[in-house]
């Protein structure tokens, strides 16, 4: 359309529709609109199918001839609800989605019967959906997570709306001191309105299950002493609907639920005020320990060493970072606002790399026993910082659990004064992401492995010899093989 009194974008298919809607309502044909008009019968055709763009001249002569204004022709609004289901379809045929399915057009005509127009669209919303839902790429993930992770630095990892929302609930509950018990969170569920169930046959690819008619909650029967803290999913399902989560919207709309439903429930085993009296108490002793943290409150090493990057900058000043790192150096998690530097992609996206061998996220696993306290100062491009840092055994291999602070704040911690020391000078490749001479000389073009599936999913295949492996492993593998 070479203009609009509103210069507005305007949809042909929709204008299409309201111009033949009007054209009936007046009891007129094509052939007659075409001769108060000026313009052929097959020119009017293909603008009410809407695949013809009118000039401003031909539209104004059209409303003129039906009597009614243009702006009525230009609304974005279908007609009717029959109108509406026949512009969403045509759109849906429009879609290179469907196009590449090779099938022929439906015409949305009044001969196409209603259920038939209905039964359409309904193929067409879940093909949608499918193609979405496959649209959600580990780039795509990468990006979401770098997004979020920008937000959380921003705010220091403290989400103040989160901690009155898990405030309010344990007031709503009497709960006046110390961790949160089980009878607390079935009080909680029960003050929300929802009633437990403990089932054997829960579906294997879910943590919960929520029944919104009756208000019933099914979870796992038995907890694996490996899985999910079976307290904290009752209480991230029940942050859901607490915090007024929708459905997803996007990939970033799911991690940011998976975000804050997490910082919910830890927010309700580790109360803020409870907790910061306990770390405020440590503090003055210069004893901050993780360990003492999770065992005052009863919760998982990891999810005390989340709540503690919450709550330590936002009350006390003390920049942190926290890693989830595999055994094979891949990192799962991650998070810092000490201006430690994680190796990214090129999407600014932590998951999936490695991190540097001299990290104590990765000296740990080669400790003479890396189950026990585990304390480093690294030396690094960007400063010296301290780590504290705990190994867990999961069905997917061992992970080490790590809480970092600049030089000048270790003093506040238990394990500060350590003289473990080490020095990354990473991402220089000659740090340790590039094997030793000799190994290259002797086993360059000898070796093929095959990377797992975990270690290369979050990460885009990087260039070099082998994609999702890292190559000093694999030859250094070699090399004590043939010793």
């Amino acid at each position: 359309m070479t203009a609009s009194p509103s210069d507005a974008t305007v949809d042909l298919v929709t204008l299409g529709q309201r111009l033949r809607h009007q054209r009936r309502a007046k009891g007129m044909t094509l052939d007659q609109l075409s001769a108060a008009v000026g313009r052929a019968p097959s020119q009017l055709s293909l603008i009410e199918n809407g695949k013809r763009e009118p000039k401003l001249s031909v539209l104004q002569a059209i409303a003129g001839a039906l009597g009614v204004q243009m702006q009525d022709l230009l609304r974005p609004e279908a007609p009717s609800r029959r109108a509406g289901l026949e512009i969403e379809l045509a759109h849906f045929q429009r879609e290179s989605a469907y196009a590449a399915l090779g099938l022929p057009t439906v015409r949305a005509g009044r001969r196409l019967p209603a259920d038939a127009l209905e039964s359409l669209i309904g193929l067409h919303r879940e093909l949608t959906r499918l193609l979405t839902e496959q649209s959600a790429t580990p780039e795509v993930a990468r990006r979401a997570n770098q997004q979020l992770r920008v937000e959380m630095r921003e705010r220091d990892n403290y989400f103040e709306y989160i901690e009155q929302a898990a405030a309010k609930v344990l007031q709503s509950v009497r709960h006046t001191t110390g961790p949160l018990s089980q009878r607390g969170i079935l009080d909680i569920a029960a003050q929300l309105g929802f009633s437990l169930h403990y089932v054997s046959d829960l579906p294997g690819s879910a943590r919960s299950v929520t029944d919104l008619r009756n208000r019933r909650i099914y979870l796992p029967q038995v907890a694996s002493g490996k899985g999910h803290d079976p307290r904290a999913v009752v209480l991230q399902t029940l942050g859901h609907f607490v915090l007024g989560h929708n459905d997803p919207g996007g990939y970033r709309d799911f991690l940011r639920q998976r975000v804050e439903v997490n910082y919910f429930a830890a927010a309700l085993l580790m109360p803020e005020k409870f907790a910061t009296e306990f770390l405020r108490d440590a503090k003055a002793d210069r004893a901050l320990a993780i360990d003492d943290f999770r065992d005052a409150f009863g919760v998982s090493y990891e999810t005390a060493a989340h709540r503690f990057t919450n709550l330590v900058t936002h009350h006390f000043g003390i920049p942190v970072h926290f890693a989830r790192v595999h055994e094979s150096g891949t990192v799962y998690k991650a998070y810092e606002n000490d201006d430690v530097r994680f190796p990214t992609d090129v999407t600014g996206a932590i998951e999936g790399q490695h991190v540097c061998r001299k990290w104590a996220s990765r000296t740990v696993f080669a400790a003479d026993d890396p189950y026990s306290s585990f304390y480093q100062f690294t030396d690094t491009g960007s400063g010296t910082y301290w780590c504290t840092v705990h190994v867990e055994s999961t069905r997917s291999g061992e992970f080490s659990v790590t809480v970092g602070t600049p030089y000048e704040h270790a003093r506040w911690f238990r394990g500060g004064d350590t003289t473990r020391r080490t020095v990354s000078s990473c991402p220089d490749p000659n740090c340790c992401r590039r094997p030793p001479a000799e190994l290259v000389d002797r086993w360059g073009g000898q070796a093929w492995p095959s990377a797992r599936v975990h270690s290369h999913l979050l990460a885009a295949l990087p260039p070099g010899t082998f994609p999702g492996v890292d190559a000093q492993d694999v030859y250094e593998f070699l090399q004590r093989r043939s010793e």
